[in-house]
């Protein structure tokens, strides 16, 4: 009688076949790329010099490589950026020679299609600046760097989301996408928003960008920055209305985990000053990245999912 053997599993390493957990992440990204290049006329990348759109164009040059990325790039200014982004999100568009369109939601204030909100945060002024841009460049697919982990609403979205003639998006439109197989088809003056990261982690981001080498602007590590206290978060002083009478501006060892309009986005504190340790401290965290630094997120219990439906990313 024969006695059977239990072998050990082969790991990624033995089986040249099998993919890393990474490896089949970006595989998964980059058939998104090509697939919404087959399928669309006039696609755009929705491009901030945050992490995650960081990411989302290295994917998208390894995509077409070696030839050019076949998208523009779009921005929607709020006019109250971290200066170290913008200045990232500058050179990185004349370094790969991209086309890059800049949405301002200070100009739309200016001309009075939009209004100061009271506590100074233009966070939930993009979406008509986006609308506007996505009808006047006439684009049709639109990619985002949006997770499904960092918020219940972003959850909720496929890789393909389809939005109507006005961008709003409706949870009950959404098309199914077994076997990877994505629906593009959309009637005349609707748009479909693309998510290539919706799979990803937060920690998946950072462990990609540490095997890739990819550079991020410096606000990602700790430094030393003027900081004050407001609803339990580290905001940085400026233009736009802080601090108030009786917030202390102290200077204080921080870094960024989300970037995103100066007034609603919070440092955490943290000595993080290497990639390494980034990856460590957020291994350990029990909060989400929007969770623990996004203002505009706790608005409401549905904030994110009422945006979106007015047609925010």
């Amino acid at each position: 009688m024969t006695t059977a053997i239990d072998l050990p599993a082969a790991s990624a390493q033995d089986n040249p076949y099998t993919l890393s957990h990474l490896d089949a992440l970006e595989a998964e990204s980059v058939h998104i790329f090509r697939e919404v290049a087959g399928e669309f006329e006039n696609p755009v990348i929705l491009f901030s010099g945050g992490k995650d759109s960081i990411v989302m164009l290295h994917l998208a040059l390894k995509a077409f490589a070696p030839a050019s990325v076949p998208f523009a790039l779009l921005h929607v200014d709020t006019g109250h950026n971290f200066p170290e982004v913008i200045e990232y999100r500058d050179r990185t568009v004349a370094e790969h020679g991209l086309r890059l369109h800049v949405a301002s939601v200070q100009e739309f204030i200016d001309n009075g299609r939009l209004r100061e909100r009271p506590d100074g945060t233009r966070n939930p002024l993009q979406t008509v600046p986006l609308l506007d841009a996505i009808e006047t460049g006439r684009f049709d697919a639109v990619f985002g760097g949006g997770r499904r982990d960092e918020e219940k609403a972003r959850a909720k979205e496929r890789v393909f989301s389809l939005r109507d003639e006005f961008g709003a998006w409706d949870p009950r439109r959404q098309r199914p996408e077994l076997w990877s197989l994505y629906n593009g088809r959309h009637a005349p003056g609707e748009h479909v928003r693309v998510f290539p990261l919706s799979n990803w982690t937060e920690l998946d981001v950072w462990q990609y960008i540490e095997r890739e080498k990819i550079e991020l602007p410096e606000i990602y590590y700790a430094h030393e920055r003027d900081v004050f206290q407001r609803s339990g978060m580290w905001l940085t002083a400026g233009e736009w209305g802080g601090p108030k009478e009786g917030e202390t501006v102290e200077r204080r060892l921080v870094r960024y985990r989300t970037v995103g309009d100066m007034s609603c986005t919070g440092a955490v504190d943290s000595d993080a000053v290497t990639i390494e340790h980034v990856i460590a401290e957020i291994a350990a965290s029990r909060l989400t990245e929007r969770g623990a630094t996004r203002a505009d997120d706790k608005m409401s219990e549905a904030a994110m999912e009422d945006r979106k439906r007015e047609g925010y990313f």
